[in-house]
């Protein structure tokens, strides 16, 4: 029986018009009122998040959400259960690295800011804050505490082949010492190399009883393959990537034809 479903957020619980279906909402709501714990599993932090936790009725001490691609896990009140952050050296390297290469790259502190280096900033850099309910600051790193670590850094462009040439680079310079995924076409991103959304489950699963075969997770692209590795029962959304396709165990309906619902009753409801 599951026991615990992972959802992530772009692709899968929202539509392609960033809304959740009201049949999304319906077997969310039966499954929490089973006991159930539902759990955003998401790139996004904690302000991008909360407007959907509350649009569920996901909130309170013993609901959870695993936030920035598992580099911090909460519980719906806020509280830390567990973090794992980049030092102030890397960020600094990562920052110079982006200055030689001419790529924009911002960061995202614990408490969801958004800071770059970048005094031209990309429009996906803008849209970044506006989606995740987040301030843009732009800050220098010797403005910032000496002691200041991040959450992630991301290398970003409204153009994909940017990212597809400079990421063999990101990945020969930083793959030995930080988690590099490229979250999609416009986001390439670096994290701690403890971080993933799959570590993050495996992490709430210890801190709250719930062991990773009893979790379902569903997610459409290559941050989510992590969280397929480890989980029960892998759903891919059927707009999903290829690559996330291939790692599931079951491919439901897309976002838009009401794939998370298809996949509730089969896997989760009517078990």
């Amino acid at each position: 029986m599951i026991k615990l479903v992972a959802i992530d957020t772009d692709g899968t619980l929202l539509n392609s018009k960033n809304k959740i279906l009201p049949s999304t909402k319906q077997v969310i709501k039966d499954s929490l009122d089973k006991g159930i714990k539902i759990v955003l599993c998401s790139g996004r932090p904690i302000a991008g998040l909360r407007p959907y936790m509350d649009e569920l009725g996901i909130s309170g001490p013993n609901q959870y959400v695993v936030t920035l691609n598992g580099a911090i896990v909460r519980n719906a009140d806020n509280h830390i259960l567990a973090q794992d952050l980049v030092d102030n050296e890397t960020y600094r390297k990562l920052t110079e690295f982006a200055r030689e290469n001419n790529v924009p790259f911002n960061i995202v502190d614990p408490d969801s800011k958004i800071i770059t280096a970048d005094h031209d900033i990309d429009y996906i850099e803008l849209l970044q804050a506006w989606e995740n309910h987040a301030g843009m600051l732009v800050r220098q790193p010797d403005e910032l505490p000496a002691d200041f670590e991040i959450s992630k850094g991301c290398f970003v462009s409204t153009d994909p082949e940017v990212l597809n040439k400079i990421e063999p680079k990101v990945r020969e310079q930083f793959g030995g010492d930080l988690y590099i995924v490229r979250a999609d076409d416009y986001f390439l991103e670096v994290l701690h190399p403890n971080v993933s959304k799959g570590n993050g489950l495996i992490n709430l699963g210890n801190k709250i009883g719930i062991k990773t075969e009893k979790m379902m997770a569903l997610g459409d692209s290559g941050n989510d393959i992590s969280m397929f590795e480890i989980v029960g029962q892998a759903v891919a959304m059927g707009n999903g990537s290829l690559e996330a396709k291939n790692a599931a165990d079951y491919v439901t309906a897309s976002n838009d034809e009401d794939g998370i619902a298809q996949a509730f009753q089969k896997f989760v409801l009517d078990n």
